[in-house]
């Protein structure tokens, strides 16, 4: 169990810094738009992101990761 979530966490950590290294100018433009919207919107997206990544863990775990 704490080796699964190590490795999520690891997995995030790389793609989060794959973006940094890649598209920097994009995470600014991609802040300033979060900063625009609204905070219920922003919590909406949040919530989203949220069940998307819930789902993607489940299918993982179904398919026998």
């Amino acid at each position: 169990m704490i080796g699964t979530a190590l490795l999520a966490i690891g997995l995030v950590l790389i793609v989060e810094g794959l973006v940094y290294v890649l598209a920097p100018s994009l995470v600014e433009d991609l802040l300033a738009a979060l900063r625009s919207l609204p905070e219920g919107q922003r919590r909406t997206l949040g919530l989203v992101a949220l069940a998307l990544g819930v789902v993607f863990v489940w299918v993982a775990k179904t398919l026998g990761a």
